[in-house]
């Protein structure tokens, strides 16, 4: 069975809904199998989704208009897409990058864990340049100065840092240039996003951070493949 999900913000537009609501019906969806968030994609609270995943059932497909209608973040989306995996639960995207994801199919299954496979390694890669600048630090006997407030950039090297056992907050603080105070009221222990962590995770990196070596390797993961990467995938 296909069970569709919407979600529009006040930014999308009250025309957004019948967009996704009318391009889900077309491809299947049953009227009365859609499920709706008013709400922004960086909230935890949203009603309409977690009742969409508790409806859904071994051998149904989720069905979204655009891939940034699911996840809070991209963490949050493979987080997500792995659990309806175990669950014997596809994934159907319609529109945007993200269109070449159906995981009931071997090309979409591939697609997906490109997405997973980059993420994984941003993570690694943001993590080891993280210890390795509080290395050179330490080396050279920086102190910490005024702390300064954690931009998009920092937030990102926080989080992927504080995956890491390894890493100490102290040095990670001292880097940043931020108390732990503000580190924890963004990022937990786990490296998870807290309800400050995600207001500044969804405004875009500033030009401050744009020369920043945190800055994404890669802003949505899609976007490094090539236009026609899909269609050679559907050759196999």
């Amino acid at each position: 069975m296909l069970i569709g999900y919407m979600r529009v913000s006040k930014a999308d537009g009250s025309q957004a809904t019948d967009l996704q609501r009318d391009a889900l019906i077309a491809a299947g969806v049953d009227p009365v199998h859609l499920y709706e968030d008013q709400a922004s994609g960086m909230r935890e609270d949203r009603p309409g989704l977690t009742s969409c995943l508790k409806a859904l059932r071994t051998g149904d497909t989720l069905v979204v208009w655009k891939l940034d209608r699911l996840g809070r973040d991209l963490r949050h989306l493979i987080n997500t897409v792995h659990d309806l995996t175990g669950r014997g639960i596809g994934l159907k995207v319609l529109t945007g990058h993200g269109a070449a994801i159906d995981t009931t199919t071997a090309a979409g299954k591939l697609v997906f864990g490109i997405f997973a496979a980059l993420a994984e390694f941003e993570r690694e890669l943001i993590a080891e340049r993280t210890i390795a600048g509080l290395a050179s630090a330490r080396a050279r006997g920086r102190k910490g100065g005024r702390p300064f407030k954690m931009t998009a950039a920092k937030l990102r090297l926080a989080m992927a840092a504080m995956g890491q056992p390894e890493t100490k907050v102290g040095d990670l603080c001292q880097e940043l240039g931020v108390t732990r105070q503000t580190l924890y009221r963004h990022v937990s222990p786990k490296g998870e996003l807290r309800p400050d962590g995600e207001k500044r995770h969804c405004c875009k990196v500033s030009d401050e951070a744009a020369g920043n070596d945190s800055n994404l390797l890669i802003v949505f993961y899609v976007q490094i493949m090539p236009d026609d990467f899909v269609m050679q995938l559907h050759r196999f």
